[in-house]
């Protein structure tokens, strides 16, 4: 039986989600029909001369490239979301618009922290269950101090030579720090023809900054109820609804008595993680910083950066700091205490370059889908009520 997943089907495959095809559409351009294209690409059988060659001219391609083992493919000019960091990294590969961007896949990008698809949610049980405790949280992290992806470096973009490992395909493209975003895989490739889905985790600053520069087709940001986003949208854009939650302190279980806001934690000295430039848990920190004429000197830990809401979550349940500023989701995922600071609102910009794309159109639809609906749902302190909603840009 052929190997589906790199021999004769693996190709058939990639190269028809590579032009858009769905089964149907190949099957009717070569003649043949959608269970025989079916059986091909899944391993089940090889195909016929005829077959073969049916298939490979609605493609095409020669029967050769379409069924043979292949050269490795030529290096091709990428746009890569943060500076090189030398050759043999891995990197996902998706063209937006008229360029292919690359996502390095280092750190937490690379292990796509995030939360995952539910099965089910249970019931109450008939006693309480003790919260996890201290160093419970798995891939707990300590603050990294370097620059997160799409961070501060303001110097892109970069081109850099890459190897592709298969052809590329649709592919949406999101910068953002909802750690939901990944939950848009799933009904993305569920349609026909699928449209995979590259998350690339930063703050909102870095977010627009990647629009701006049409490196992305979505940019998330967020910011509190009645204000602005803080940061120029792209000449153009459009905004939908994603989520909105609570953003406030997040912190040990056994201080949430003792800390009821940023005043405690400095008059206790307690360390905290902190996010980097450009993100709105920072710029909240700051605000609250200044409203209580706190300096940073007052904040121990003040300069430590973290990449996201679940990683600052992570430090504080692994002990490496008493508190930072997070998403209540984060907080109540990795079972710590929370202290409200802000109503955030949680929305993806659109550059007008890619409002038509089939990947920006593929992410206006599954947003209303009952599956993603649900699964924001079970997530505790999330509100989906906006989700796919289009919003005004004032």
């Amino acid at each position: 039986m052929t190997d589906a997943a790199g021999g004769t089907g693996g190709n058939l495959r990639f190269a028809r989600q590579a032009r858009g095809f769905s089964q149907q559409q190949l099957a009717s351009m070569a003649g043949v029909s959608r269970q025989a294209v079916s059986a091909v690409e899944s391993g089940h059988s090889d195909p016929s001369l005829r077959v073969a060659l049916a298939l490979a001219q609605a493609l095409g391609l020669t029967v050769e490239e379409l069924f043979g083992p292949g050269e490795p493919a030529a290096p091709v000019t990428a746009i890569s979301l943060a500076p090189p960091d030398g050759s043999g990294i891995r990197v996902s590969l998706a063209p937006v618009g008229e360029r292919l961007v690359a996502l390095p896949l280092l750190g937490d990008t690379g292990a796509r922290l995030g939360f995952l698809p539910a099965g089910g949610l249970a019931v109450p049980a008939p006693r309480q269950q003790p919260l996890p405790g201290r160093g419970t949280a798995t891939g707990a992290q300590a603050p990294a101090a370097a620059d997160p992806p799409g961070g501060s470096r303001d110097t892109g973009p970069w081109p850099i030579s890459v190897r592709p490992v298969g052809p590329t395909r649709p592919t949406l493209v999101v910068a953002g720090c909802d750690p939901a975003l990944p939950l848009l895989a799933t009904p993305l490739a569920l349609l026909d023809p699928p449209v995979a889905f590259a998350w690339w985790p930063c703050g909102s600053g870095a977010a627009l900054r990647l629009a701006r520069q049409g490196l992305v087709h979505a940019a998330g940001v967020h910011a509190q109820r009645g204000g602005g986003d803080g940061a120029r949208l792209p000449d153009g854009a459009e905004m939908v609804g994603f989520t909105a939650w609570r953003e406030g302190i997040v912190l040990r279980p056994e201080l949430s008595s003792a800390v009821t806001g940023l005043d405690s934690i400095a008059r206790h000295r307690l360390r905290i993680v902190n996010r980097e430039p450009g993100a709105e848990a920072r710029r909240l920190l700051d605000a609250e910083r200044v409203r209580l004429r706190l300096t940073k000197d007052d904040l121990p830990g003040y300069d430590t950066q973290a990449a996201g809401h679940l990683q600052v979550a992570s430090a504080v349940s692994a002990g490496l700091a008493a508190a930072g500023i997070a998403s209540e989701p984060a907080a109540r995922a990795y079972g710590l205490g929370f202290v409200p600071l802000a109503e955030e609102r949680f929305r993806l910009v659109i550059p007008a370059e890619h409002a038509a794309s089939r990947e920006v159109q593929a992410l206006l639809r599954v947003l209303s889908s009952p599956w993603l609906l649900a699964q924001l749902a079970s997530l505790p302190g999330y509100d989906a009520a906006s989700c796919g909603t289009p919003l005004s840009k004032t």
